[in-house]
């Protein structure tokens, strides 16, 4: 032992293990960190940390097996037999590639929890890469209800879980009958977002972990290039009303077809480079290491936590610097056919049900990925100490468990209703966005402990939020003088219909309204419904939505609006909610002020709905 490091435990992770390497320069990081926490006191969950990498190592390489057979297997046997043609699936599916850069990951995510003794929220922009979350899940028995009932780490368990994935199979109800998905969904454990539109996990993450909260999230370098909006992440984020963020890329440099733009631009370095421009702090590690996952968060959390420091003494302003992690791998890293187009999804190259070579590449391949089922077993246990620090399984993180109500549900102001034989004088004028004003701002005063967010496109004061601007302000990083905006302001607002929504949309722990032209309504659809989408898989799951429901107040309408032409005149986000499940995305018409004001107030008394 030296300096507190067990010199023959190092030793045996160092050596990494399968294809699961440990370079230089995280070997050191890592050392560091393991010095840090032990000057520190800092014992976690009580296992000896470099005890727990080195079961990390063969957690994932046993979840990369494991994901390789659920794309190519219909059986699966834990002695590591090599698969006849029969046992491989006639039409082989699933985001291979992805996947498995994508198990170092969320297996680097659960050693840094037991490593602090810290659960850390997590959200995954790559809903196509499920398999990576289920695999891992699956053997550390980190399960939600619907998949502990089906599937266990046994062969017929496996079996089950490989042939259940792309199924296809419907249910005597009309439903899948196979909990999993080709993206995440509710029974996937601790998932919050489908993610089958890339891009908006990055306009959301900013806005999800209230103060005293950690939120680890995963991020496509594919949706960098799909959804601008992320780079302004600096500008929103605020240590007094913020959790802890971590974003970290997973650069593999691929998407479906071709090389991502910014493989194009210049690569890694090149993204290192805009992001600085964009107040961010980027950190550059090995992607196939869990190791590597485990030391980013890690620092990352160390380095905000400084600027938050610097901040307090008066030496930093915001925005300051976000870290940012990237983590560099090769598509498909791990497996045959890694960093090719074919990595995207089926690497082999051809069937191996039908392929003998195709089946002998596999057989080779996944024989380096598999750990025998003791060492595996023994391996997943490291992982099971929650108790000893007291804090809840990954599948029950903070995000996942949200319930929020309003504690106080101010009374309704109304304008009286004359009774016009008595009295034809006596109607008043008043606009509906007057009251949707007082109404929300009245919910916000009375439930001080619910963190708003107003999701503004462009023009607050022509659509009437007037009072709700005058008392929560624009979010600005230098305010100017006279004019309603503060460092800690509530109203988010970007020229980008989709970011400021998702601001919305991402605080899930607090009380939300967005408000937009209804032209502009159409380009924040896509972001609307993925969260209708999954409200309602949540709602058929039995496990309802607990975060309040959030209003989309759409102004000056096709009927009333000659000024802007036919450009300003599209009811089609009405319409397209129309469509909808009508028990989450609810399509309202309020006649008048006072109807106004009742549903707005309707809909903070109500969760999960749109």
């Amino acid at each position: 032992m030296t300096d507190g490091i067990d010199e023959a435990a190092h030793a045996r992770w160092a050596r990494g293990y399968g294809r699961i390497r440990h370079q230089r320069a995280t070997r050191d990081r890592v050392r560091g960190m393991a010095e840090h926490l032990a000057a520190a006191g800092d014992r976690g969950d009580g296992v000896p940390l470099w005890d727990l990498l080195a079961a990390a190592d063969r957690v994932a390489s046993a979840a990369m097996w494991l994901a390789v057979h659920e794309t190519y297997a219909r059986r699966v046997y834990l002695d590591g037999r090599p698969l006849a043609a029969d046992d491989f699936k006639p039409s082989p599916e699933g985001h291979t590639g992805g996947v498995l850069n994508m198990i170092p990951a969320y297996v680097g995510y659960m050693a840094i929890n037991a490593a602090t003794g810290i659960t850390r929220s997590w959200l995954m922009g790559q809903g196509h890469c499920v398999a990576a979350i289920d695999s891992v899940n699956l053997l550390l028995g980190n399960l939600s209800p619907a998949h502990a009932d089906r599937y266990d780490v046994s062969d017929k368990g496996l079996t089950r879980y490989v042939s259940d994935f792309y199924s296809y199979r419907i249910g005597d109800d009309g439903r899948p009958a196979s909990p999993l998905g080709s993206h995440v969904n509710p029974h996937t454990a601790g998932g919050l977002i489908e993610g089958g539109y890339l891009g908006f996990a990055e306009l959301q993450y900013v806005h999800m972990a209230l103060p005293g909260e950690r939120l680890v999230t995963f991020l496509s370098d594919g949706a960098f290039e799909e959804q601008r909006g992320s780079d302004w992440a600096p500008r929103w984020w605020r240590a007094e009303d913020s959790g802890i963020v971590t974003p970290i890329m997973i650069a593999n440099g691929r998407r479906i077809d071709q090389r991502t733009t910014m493989s194009q631009e210049g690569g890694v370095r090149w993204f290192a480079e805009h992001q600085r421009l964009n107040r961010f702090d980027p950190i550059t590690f090995d992607g196939r290491d869990p190791a590597a996952f485990v030391w980013a968060i890690w620092e990352m959390e160390q380095r905000l936590g400084a600027a938050v420091a610097e901040l307090r003494a008066g030496r930093e302003r915001y925005p300051i610097r976000l870290p940012y992690g990237i983590a560099v791998a090769p598509k498909g890293a791990g497996f045959y056919g890694e960093g090719t187009n074919l990595a995207h999804n089926l690497p082999l190259g051809a069937n191996p049900h039908v392929d003998p070579e195709a089946a002998k590449r596999f057989n080779v391949h996944a024989r380096t990925l598999r750990v025998p089922v003791e060492e595996l077993r023994a391996s997943a246990e490291v992982f099971q100490h929650h108790d000893v620090s007291g804090r809840p399984r990954e599948r029950d993180h903070p995000l996942a468990v949200r319930n929020v109500r309003l504690n106080v549900v101010p009374d309704v102001t109304f304008r009286p209703v004359p009774d016009e034989r008595r009295d034809p004088a006596g109607w008043t004028r008043s606009s509906p966005m007057t009251a949707i004003d007082e109404t929300f701002l009245a919910a916000v005063r009375a439930n001080p402990d619910l963190r708003p967010r107003v999701g503004n496109p462009d023009e607050m004061k022509s659509n009437r939020m007037v009072e709700t601007l005058a008392a929560l302000h624009f979010r600005v990083t230098a305010p100017e003088e006279g004019v309603p905006e503060s460092i800690g302001g509530a109203v988010i607002t970007a020229l980008n219909e989709e970011a400021v929504a998702c601001a919305a949309l991402g605080n899930k722990g607090g009380i939300n309204i967005i408000v937009t032209y209804e032209a502009f309504g159409a380009k924040m659809h896509g972001a609307l419904r993925q969260e209708i989408v999954f409200a309602d898989e949540q709602n058929a799951a039995g496990r309802p939505s607990g975060w309040l429901s959030v209003p989309l107040v759409l102004t000056s309408h096709a009927w009333e609006n000659a000024k802007n032409e036919r450009s300003h005149q599209d009811p089609a986000m009405a319409e397209a909610m129309l469509g909808e499940p009508s028990d989450v995305s609810r399509v309202l018409f309020p006649p008048d002020r006072n109807t106004a004001a009742v549903l707005i107030q309707a809909v903070y008394r109500t969760r999960g709905q749109i």
